[in-house]
């Protein structure tokens, strides 16, 4: 881990492939591939690393009553390529976008295996917004999320963070820095310290219940 680059922040390998094998390990040591199209495929590990304890989400008031009116219904790992689909579109700040069809059948097979999974919001029978991410025992590794409507995104991810508490699950990786997510609760912590969180939780099972059924409401 010390080899990663201080500019850019994180960068530690070039090449390699995106083995379900090889990405488990990546994540249980604290890496994640992040690369655009027709480049090689890039390993991360960035310092300062950007996490959210479950417990401690922060709901705003306005989405707190968004949730309370039931404006939104919930599942999970109902229609994962769907979501990482809706991921990969661009983005109004941005062009391209780094959810190459190649990772696309990498995250697709870690879910065909039960190690990527996600979460869904939905008005009426339209999904709205969602994330995704990978699961290592009581850690998972948040990957992109997607809203099509107001608040979509940050209502799929409380609802999210409530089913991995109960479940058992003790941090949510989210990479690196955003308003976005640190208004949400998440913290930045030392690569270090994350990588000592990592050798403790990865290797911890969940509850017998995480997820057995896709559905559920907040």
């Amino acid at each position: 881990m010390e080899k990663a680059l201080e500019e850019p922040n994180g960068l530690l390998a070039v090449g390699g492939c995106l083995s379900a094998k090889r990405l488990v390990n990546a994540y249980r040591s604290g890496i994640f591939p992040w690369f655009g199209k027709d480049e090689p495929i890039l390993w991360w590990s960035p310092d300062p690393r950007l996490i959210l304890r479950p417990e401690n989400i922060k709901i705003s008031r306005s989405l707190g009553k968004r949730l309370k009116r039931g404006e939104f219904r919930f599942s999970f790992d109902v229609c994962f390529d769907r979501v990482v689909n809706a991921c990969a579109e661009p983005r109004d700040y941005a062009t391209g976008t780094w959810i190459t069809e190649e990772m696309k059948r990498a995250y697709s097979n870690l879910f065909d295996l039960g190690l990527a999974h996600s979460f869904e919001a939905w008005q009426g029978d339209a999904l709205v917004g969602g994330l995704y991410g990978v699961s290592v025992g009581r850690a998972f590794f948040g990957e992109s999320m997607f809203h099509y409507v107001t608040d979509a995104s940050k209502a799929a991810f409380a609802f999210a963070c409530e089913n991995l508490k109960q479940w058992g699950y003790v941090l949510i990786d989210c990479q690196v820095y955003t308003r976005h997510l640190a208004s949400l609760g998440a913290e930045e912590i030392a690569r270090s310290e994350f990588v000592k969180l990592l050798e403790i939780y990865c290797d911890q099972p969940v509850s017998n219940e995480a997820w057995k059924s896709a559905g559920g409401d907040l």
